[in-house]
């Protein structure tokens, strides 16, 4: 299903292809692990063990928004959902774990790696159903995330709340986020530049469907200077009608094709990420119980 150019550009940045249309890509905290140089910020909050990560999308060039601070080439998203035939869970379960497993062989024998993390690295019990594109455009997400969670692992998955029917009786993940990018219809507008007209009426129908989720959830703000860290009173009426568990907030990272739309300056500092966060909290019942600052993330957590 992917057109041989959109395939070619995904492998030049390290991407591999599982299947049809899905892909995996080694996190730079699984690598950094592997060599003990340090854990992911997920690992810091969470408990997971990112050696054992499996970072992926089922939907590696679908998405119904073409954010600006998005790190793929939005100008090659194949359009807002997948139709036709797709692959079976079985199948991309199968084919991620292979390509996981591929992506690792470099790191055997290689002086600096611990070998005991290697060896359980080859059986990923945490999947992060993220990656890019969005997700819950693969019409069979449930059934993917009811094959995980059957095989008893832990899934976080990523969403922008753009498909809330398909949300609607979806099998649980371990922990769901929704990414919260703008607080009003027209900041959303020009931040994550959706694809569908209806696209406020999509998001808000999710926000409200959220407190029906009887999983751990998470709330993401991906801040991005000079443009979403204001309006910090509807953020907070946004993250109380969802009541998660967490509040992620975290800076916009320059890289990927994101260079290509927005400059290193749109990038806050970790000082400028709390304090913002320091504000929101101020207007929530929550804590703010931890941060990360190589990867310029703050976690709130409900009292």
């Amino acid at each position: 299903m992917l057109p041989e150019n959109v395939k070619a550009i995904l492998e030049k940045q390290k991407y591999r292809i599982a299947g049809n249309h899905s892909a995996v890509k080694l996190c730079t905290w699984t690598k950094k692990s592997l060599r003990g140089e340090g854990v992911c910020y997920k690992e810091k909050f969470y408990g997971i063990k990112c050696h054992r990560c499996l970072q992926m999308t089922p939907a590696v060039s679908w998405c119904p928004n073409r954010c600006v601070f998005c790190w793929r080439a939005i100008e090659k998203t194949l359009g807002p959902e997948m139709t036709g035939t797709v692959d079976t869970p079985e199948t991309i379960l199968e084919a991620a774990i292979a390509a996981q497993r591929n992506l690792l062989t470099g790191f055997k024998g290689f002086a600096g790696t611990d070998m005991k993390k290697w060896k359980e690295a080859q059986d990923p019990n945490q999947i992060a159903i993220s990656l890019t594109g969005e997700p819950t455009a693969y019409p069979l997400i449930s059934d993917l995330i009811d094959l995980c969670n059957r095989k008893k692992m832990t899934t976080f998955l990523v969403t922008n709340g753009q498909f809330p029917d398909r949300l609607e009786n979806m099998a649980s993940p371990y922990q769901m986020y929704l990414s919260v990018d703008a607080p009003t219809k027209e900041m959303y507008r020009k931040i994550d530049a959706p694809i569908f007209k209806d696209y406020w009426e999509r998001f808000t129908k999710t926000v409200d469907l959220m407190s029906s989720f009887t999983s751990r959830k998470a709330v993401r703000l991906t801040l991005v200077k000079g443009m979403n860290m204001s309006h910090i009173k509807e953020y907070a009426k946004i993250i109380e009608k969802i009541n998660p568990n967490f509040v992620e907030v975290k800076a916009y990272m320059n890289v990927g094709y994101s260079k290509y739309r927005l400059s290193r300056d749109a990038m806050p500092l970790h000082s400028e990420v709390k304090e913002f966060s320091e504000k929101l909290k101020d207007e929530l019942s929550y804590n703010l119980t931890n941060e990360s600052a190589p990867s310029r993330v703050v976690l709130l957590s409900r009292k």
